[in-house]
């Protein structure tokens, strides 16, 4: 479990999160969501470590990163697994070489451990026999399955995905969201999702949260958001081109 508590963070003069609190559970897909700008980006690096906040706690597993020595703000940062907005892959390395890339820098195991774990990691999103193509000679969508089976080649207990179907068209999109959930599941791990995409938050959305200018006006599941009783909230579901087709 990662928890946050009262946390802000500022840019200059310019207060970017406001007082947030709020828990991310094991073993569930947890959305952050709101309109660009809103401050879901930052409150998904603060996270994670690339940003500092002024006040407030980030909590992993009741341990507060934020007062961590570097070693041990090392130790989990190797039980973090990523998922890049636009997949990240290295493109002069193979699919397999990019899925060994953290199990080389982080572990170390033989070359045939680690050339085991990739392989395993990429028959388990269904990739197995792209191992020696490169990035540009794959789709979209399976360029962004590398990129899961890289983020998960560590075996982590923390997954972070920003904006995972990013460029991805619907259908492509809603595989990448049941992969992530069976993922999720399957290694019990605390997965956090920064996107804007409505079809994810009605189709993995255990755990909601909607950051509007800042703050959290709204915290759920996918089952209550549609009741939520949030104005702004009601106003950026009903912007995405996903709910006005339903509501068609």
């Amino acid at each position: 479990m990662i928890e946050v508590k009262n946390l802000y963070k500022s840019f200059e003069d310019k207060t970017v999160l406001k007082d947030i609190s709020t828990s991310f559970k094991k073993g569930n897909t947890n959305l952050i969501i709101g309109r660009s700008g809103s401050g879901k980006t930052v409150l998904l690096k603060s996270i994670v470590g690339l940003f500092t906040p002024e006040k407030g706690e980030v909590l992993y597993d009741k341990k507060d990163f934020l007062k961590m020595s570097k070693d041990e703000k090392k130790n989990v940062r190797e039980e973090i697994g990523m998922l890049f907005q636009g997949s990240a892959l290295f493109d002069s390395m193979t699919v397999e070489e990019n899925v060994m890339f953290p199990l080389d820098v982080f572990t170390n195991k033989s070359y045939e451990e680690r050339r085991e774990r990739a392989m395993f990691c990429l028959d388990r999103v269904n990739l197995d026999g792209a191992e020696k193509k490169l990035p540009s000679e794959i789709s979209g969508g399976m360029q962004k399955r590398v990129a899961i089976a890289r983020a998960i080649a560590l075996n982590p207990k923390y997954l972070f995905c920003d904006e995972p179907n990013s460029g991805l068209d619907p259908q492509t999109a809603i595989v990448i969201d049941e992969l992530i959930k069976e993922l999720t599941i399957e290694f019990n791990m605390t997965t956090i999702i920064n996107t804007h995409d409505m079809s994810s938050v009605f189709g993995i959305g255990d755990n909601i949260i909607f950051i509007h200018d800042g703050e959290k006006h709204w915290e759920g599941n996918k089952d209550e958001i549609m009741d939520s009783g949030n104005e702004e909230l009601d106003n950026f579901i009903f912007a995405s081109e996903f709910l006005k087709k339903i509501k068609r």
